[in-house]
């Protein structure tokens, strides 16, 4: 099979590699696509703590395609199957997954690209923010994971849901998505909030970002005892909090991240049913297609984020043909 393998920094090489085959409990996966993650851009620019060559495929781990292959012990799911999982080297034309961690596709969804992981966060992160009715829900950027919060926080019946990002074409889709108010951070985004709520400050506030200023602005906008959400992937070095205005308002602080691959499935069962029902639509979020062959390109435009940019997807050339 054709596998890309991230070499350097900003530097994957395609090679051929061997076919997995699948163990006990496994399946292997003809992929179709590979969505690339905001946090595989920390490898791919160089941060500390990795290692390089990193294994082939690697960090690609939102896969979605058909099941080629199945191990010893595997009932539920048949070669041809179309699936999205919970993979780890998926910038290939082959995956191996255990198959507790693999999510049939049901038919409403055939054809279509369905990275299931990433919408999975989503609906975790939505999870643990409880957004209830008639709630003031802010939202601090808006890429993928920002526009799925934001539709999730209107469909859990939020009064308001305001996003916030430094670019206006991610404003304009967060709008479709439901936001009622969309501002940059060069707005007035703590009066606005002050102005919605007759001064007591959200309810939830969510930062999408995985930076500091975002972060430092997040605890302004909360009222006390408000819920500050940590969504966003924080991965180049400590932050400094306000912990004298954190304590003072006495904020609850919920780090989102998942790290329990049971957790992980459920929250991608989830999703493959609110894509399904229509609840969400992943068709104007991944914006960005590139085979297998031009990886560094997809990740170059990753890290970019030109105008109209979202979500790009890997696709091996099988697939892409």
């Amino acid at each position: 099979m054709r596998s890309a393998t991230l070499v350097a920094p900003g530097r994957f090489e395609v090679a051929a590699a061997p076919e997995p085959r699948p163990g006990a409990g496994e399946v292997v996966v003809a992929v179709e696509g590979c969505g690339v993650c905001a946090s595989n851009l920390g490898p791919w620019t160089g941060i500390p703590g990795v290692g390089y060559p990193m294994p082939p495929g690697a960090p690609g781990h939102e896969v979605y395609g058909r099941i080629a292959e199945v191990g010893p012990g595997v009932a539920h799911l048949r070669p041809g199957d179309a699936v999205t999982a919970l993979s780890y080297n998926g910038f290939a034309e082959y995956d191996v997954a255990a198959a507790a961690n693999v999510v049939a596709l049901p038919a409403a969804l055939a054809g279509r690209p369905v990275p299931g992981e990433p919408v999975a966060c989503a609906v975790n992160v939505a999870r643990r923010a409880g957004v209830r009715a008639g709630e003031t829900v802010v939202v601090l950027g808006a890429g993928f994971l920002g526009v799925l919060l934001t539709r999730l926080a209107r469909t859990a019946g939020a009064a308001h849901v305001v996003a916030v990002s430094r670019r206006r074409d991610a404003l304009e889709r967060a709008a479709r998505m439901g936001a009622d108010v969309a501002l940059t951070y060069d707005d007035d985004v703590a009066g606005c909030v002050l102005a919605l709520t007759g001064g007591a400050g959200a309810d939830v506030v969510l930062e999408c970002t995985g930076q500091q200023g975002p972060l430092d602005v997040a605890g302004r906008l909360l009222r006390v005892r408000g819920r500050l959400v940590l969504a966003g992937y924080h991965q180049d070095g400590p932050r400094t909090v306000d912990m004298q205005l954190w304590n003072w308002r006495g904020l609850d602080v919920i780090n989102a991240h998942e790290r329990d691959p049971r957790v992980y499935v459920a929250g991608m069962e989830a999703a493959v049913r609110l894509l399904a029902e229509g609840v969400l639509d992943l068709a104007p979020l991944l914006t960005h297609f590139f085979p297998l062959e031009e990886i560094n390109g997809a990740f170059e435009t990753a890290a970019a984020r030109p105008a109209g940019f979202v979500k790009a997807v890997v696709v091996p050339a099988g697939a892409w043909a």
